[in-house]
């Protein structure tokens, strides 16, 4: 199965790195500490304490090869390439809810870098999707669940 590009900013990149080295250096030794004290209590047929430290250890590897493969996978968003013309991935665009008169502020970001609560938003999300490729000044319908959004898009920066 061919692996999907991940797009992500220099930013978001070495946030990743980092997680990576802690999770492979200070939470694997961790880990591995808790299944010592775990075997060390004997019999491990009904000892809840390695259960446990063993499902810990799985979900860690599983980040672990998670994180290596996007990072494998990742596509820099060089800023100097990102066009203030056309919304694009690393774009930073100001909309406004046409329904609500609202305006808000978005940063179109990879999904493995989408943060909503610091306002960066998938390219693969609803909201991200139907941004890509308008101009300043387009009208966009965003397809949600509740029904449909229109935003009109007031400026591209990057």
């Amino acid at each position: 199965m061919a692996e999907k590009d991940v797009f992500l900013t220099v930013q978001g990149l070495e946030k990743l790195e980092k997680e990576l080295e802690n999770l492979k250096t200070i939470q694997r030794r961790e880990v591995a500490d808790k299944i010592k004290v775990a075997l060390s209590f004997g019999d491990i047929s009904e000892n809840s304490e390695y259960d446990q430290a063993k499902n810990e250890q799985a979900q860690l590897e599983e980040r672990i090869i998670k994180l290596e493969n996007t990072l494998r996978n990742a596509k820099i968003i060089d800023e100097d390439d990102i066009s203030t013309d056309v919304v694009s991935v690393g774009s930073k665009v100001e909309v406004l809810d046409v329904e609500y008169d609202e305006k808000m502020k978005y940063i179109i970001v990879g999904s493995a870098e989408a943060d909503p609560f610091e306002g960066k938003i998938s390219n693969q999300s609803p909201v991200g999707n139907a941004l890509i490729g308008g101009k300043t000044g387009d009208e966009v319908d965003v397809h949600v669940p509740d029904g449909i959004i229109k935003y009109k898009i007031l400026s591209i920066t990057r």
